[in-house]
C-alpha cells in the first residue's frame, strides 16, 4: 500500500515527506513521531486509516526497528493511534466533539422531556444511549456529603450510569440525591422518565435555581479506561456538579468522568 518513491523521499501519496535531520538535537524517534503526527493533524492520514508498517518506516527513514517502535509508541501514548492485534496501527477514530455548553441544563429542555445528555447529543446530530445503570442507597464519600451539606453517616440515593454517543462510550456519571427527595420516585428506577432526574427533583417541589461545577483533569483509573474504551495516553475530565434549589438547598451532586477527547468545555460568561 505504501510505495517507496526514492527521488521524492516519500511514503505513498505524500504521507511522509521530510527525512530525518541528523544535525537536530531532537531524538530521531521523536522526529519520526512529529512527522506522523503532522500527517494525522493535516488529514493526510485520516481517522481509521492504517499507518505505514514498521518495515516501510524503517526503509523510508533508514533507522532501526526499535526507533520506529518508539515513534509509534509516542503516538499511542498521546492517544492519536491504536494498535489492533494482527492488523497494524491505525489513526484513532474520535467521536464527534460535544460542546459542553452553559445552557445544557436549561429548563426548556426538561419541559421538552429531554435530559441534558439527550439534548446535547441531538444538537450535534448524534444518537444517545445510556447503559450500566445502577441504583442503590448508601453513605456517600466525604467529599459528596460535604457538598450536600449532610452528616457523613447520612444515607443518600446513588444513581450511576454510562453515556454513549453513536455507540462510543464518552462519560461515566454518579448522582447522589438525598433520600427524602429520591425515594418513591422514578429516580429509583432505571428509566427516570421525561426530562431525567432533574425533572423528577422539580416534581418533588425543588425548583432548580443554579448549578456549581468544578472541573479538573487527570489520567483515568484502569476501570475508567476500560469502561470508556480509552487508548493509552488519553486523559479524562472530572466534573463535579452541585445542583441547588430556590431555597439554597443542595439537592444533587453529580460526579462525572468524561473522555478527554470527546468534549469541549464551552461556557458563556457575563461581563458584568
Amino acid at each position: 500500500m505504501y510505495r517507496r518513491v526514492k527521488e521524492l523521499g516519500v511514503v505513498s501519496e505524500g504521507i511522509l515527506i521530510d527525512q530525518i535531520d541528523p544535525s537536530s538535537d531532537r531524538a530521531v524517534f521523536r522526529q519520526i513521531a512529529d512527522q506522523l503526527r503532522q500527517a494525522i493533524e493535516n488529514g493526510r492520514l485520516r481517522e481509521g486509516e492504517k499507518l505505514p508498517s514498521e518495515a516501510e518506516l524503517i526503509e523510508h527513514y533508514g533507522v532501526a526497528r526499535m526507533t520506529v517502535r518508539q515513534a509509534i509508541q509516542e503516538l499511542r501514548n498521546e492517544g492519536l493511534a491504536v494498535a489492533e492485534h494482527g492488523r497494524g496501527v491505525f489513526v484513532r477514530r474520535r467521536p464527534p466533539v460535544k460542546r459542553l455548553a452553559s445552557d445544557r441544563f436549561a429548563r426548556r429542555h426538561r419541559k421538552d422531556g429531554k435530559a441534558a445528555f439527550l439534548a446535547e447529543s441531538e444538537a450535534v446530530g448524534a444518537k444517545p444511549q445510556v447503559d450500566h445503570i445502577a441504583i442503590s442507597e448508601m453513605q456517600p464519600p466525604q467529599e459528596i456529603s460535604e457538598r450536600l451539606r449532610i452528616a457523613p453517616d447520612t444515607t443518600v440515593v446513588a444513581r450511576s450510569r454510562r453515556y454513549l454517543r453513536d455507540g462510543h462510550p464518552v462519560e461515566l456519571a454518579t448522582s447522589y440525591i438525598p433520600v427524602e427527595i429520591a425515594r418513591g420516585t422514578q429516580i429509583m428506577e432505571p428509566n427516570s422518565g421525561p426530562g431525567g432526574i432533574y425533572a423528577r427533583i422539580e416534581d418533588q417541589g425543588h425548583t432548580l435555581e443554579r448549578f456549581v461545577e468544578d472541573v479538573s483533569t487527570r489520567m483515568p483509573t484502569r476501570e475508567e479506561a476500560k469502561l470508556l474504551n480509552l487508548s493509552a495516553g488519553t486523559p479524562v475530565f472530572r466534573l463535579i456538579r452541585t445542583a441547588y434549589d430556590l431555597e439554597g438547598m443542595a439537592v444533587e451532586v453529580c460526579d462525572t468522568i468524561m473522555s478527554g477527547d470527546a468534549f469541549l468545555l464551552s461556557y458563556e460568561l457575563p461581563a458584568h
